[in-house]
């Protein structure tokens, strides 16, 4: 008998042991800021200042409805998608060609689909990986948000070969699309008597502080374009060097966010411990009640789903390239009408997460996943998309039509409106509440106006000249 089972059979004696209405409490204790937590334990946070609404513990794993299921829903999308792929890819190799607008949409919807899949399986995966290491909740959720981004990442270094500038543009519209989303869905969202929803207080927190980076940043590298692009000056493009020094900025800036945010957490669920007089088996019961919808999986199983994931990441991220080769290079789009389709869909990781978490009733965690979407996007998805940018032009093709990356009006729109829309949810973030009509209402506002200009005047993409 191992030291592992002997430990094992020992806690299950002495929960065995202990009497029912023992238990009882403890989970009940356990509970605070869970649905159906006492009202008792909230009170008792409340009086220290803790508001239990806005604890960011939440409940991993599919709702309870899905369990029952042998299989979730996911799966058979993924099915669908590869049935879908290898049907494409045998028509491929039998040298049947299909129509342009046609070979464009299958490539595009199997793709979609199969990234969708890729998305759930890698989120499914980290929470299964985060029950057999016992994270604590708030480690496990910015894992699996994080691991959600990977086909983002993907799908942007398979566009890269095919246009680097539509890669560009993905990733910044793919921002824009977020925080419309998120504005859209704060609004709906159930208010308390002063009309707010408050999400967790660590995000509000850091959060304030990275939308103050990502505006500053944005309007610096916007105002710095507009600038070289007015006058006669020999620089009209992003250079190699430029694009990695940029890069390395915002992932430091993430790095540094991601730091602050775990530390938030964590201090959030000490103080609550610490106010409720937890004891282990309470910090392990709390544990349970977190992990209690995720299946407890071998390891061969979760490396199955990782690299399905990742498998999936890769067909699907191959597949939305080969869309923008033919809308490009055979329908005729130019590279930023073709970024303005592709980035519609390219913020479905978010999207997806969002969607669980809704369904089980966690509006703040859905809240905070769709926040999560803008900052991963402008210090994850973008420094990743100039890095790669960088390489390629670097290393692989420094011809392609579309680099270097120059200063075109559509460029510089797309950095400078950061700043208002940032702006934006500063003042949001520092009231302590979600978008009301007229918050939701102006960040629309910004949103169609960018997407206008850049439509009317970015288009041809041509470079900003001296009159």
């Amino acid at each position: 008998m191992t030291a592992h089972s002997a430990h094992s059979m020992t806690q299950n004696e002495n929960t065995n042991s202990r009497a029912p209405e023992q238990d009882t409490a403890s989970e009940n204790i356990a509970a605070a800021g869970l649905p159906g937590a006492p009202v008792a334990v909230e009170e008792e946070l409340r009086r220290v200042g803790i508001d239990p609404d806005r604890l960011s513990i939440f409940q991993l794993g599919h709702p309870v409805e899905l369990m029952q299921y042998p299989a979730p829903p996911w799966v058979k999308r993924m099915g669908l998608g590869f049935a879908l792929w290898l049907m494409l890819y045998g028509l491929q190799i039998a040298g049947f060609v299909l129509a342009d607008w046609l070979a464009a949409g299958l490539s595009l919807l199997v793709g979609l689909i199969i990234l969708q899949g890729a998305c759930e399986a890698l989120v499914t995966a980290s929470e299964r990986l985060a029950v057999r290491l016992q994270w604590d909740h708030y480690v496990a959720g910015t894992v699996a948000e994080i691991l959600s981004t990977l086909p983002e990442l993907v799908v942007i270094a398979f566009v890269v070969p095919v246009s680097p500038l539509t890669a560009f543009v993905i990733a910044l519209i793919t921002i824009y699309n977020n925080a419309f989303v998120f504005s859209f869905y704060s609004y709906f969202l159930p208010k308390d008597k002063q009309g707010k929803f408050l999400m967790p207080k660590p995000i509000t927190e850091a959060g304030t502080q990275i939308l103050i980076a990502g505006a500053a940043m944005g309007l610096i590298l916007g105002l710095v374009m507009l600038a070289f692009s007015s006058n006669p000056h020999p620089k009209s493009s992003f250079c190699i060097i430029d694009l990695v020094i940029i890069s390395v900025i915002l992932f430091t800036i993430f790095g540094v966010y991601l730091y602050k945010l775990v530390v938030n957490y964590a201090s959030e669920e000490q103080a609550v411990r610490e106010t409720l007089g937890l004891s282990q088996v309470d910090v392990e019961q709390r544990l349970a009640l977190v992990y209690k919808n995720v299946m407890i999986s071998p390891w061969p199983v979760i490396a199955l789903l990782l690299v399905v994931g990742i498998c999936g990441a890769v067909i699907g991220g191959e597949r939305v390239a080969a869309f923008a080769k033919i809308a490009i290079k055979d329908l005729g789009l130019n590279d930023i009408l073709t970024a303005l389709i592709l980035a519609v869909f390219a913020g479905m990781s978010e999207y997806v997460i969002l969607w669980k978490s809704h369904r089980k009733k966690e509006y703040g965690i859905a809240l905070a996943n769709a926040f999560g979407g803008i900052t991963q996007v402008m210090f994850l998805v973008l420094p990743f998309t100039l890095l790669s940018i960088a390489i390629y032009q670097g290393l692989i093709m420094p011809d392609h039509p579309s680099l270097p990356i120059h200063f075109t009006l559509s460029n510089i729109f797309l950095l400078i409106f950061l700043f208002p829309t940032f702006f934006v949810l500063v003042e949001l973030l520092e009231e302590s509440h979600t978008l009301g009509i007229l918050d939701t209402t102006i960040m629309s506002a910004i949103i169609l106006l960018l997407i206008m200009l850049l439509v009317t005047y970015g288009a041809d993409g041509a470079v900003m000249k001296e009159p």
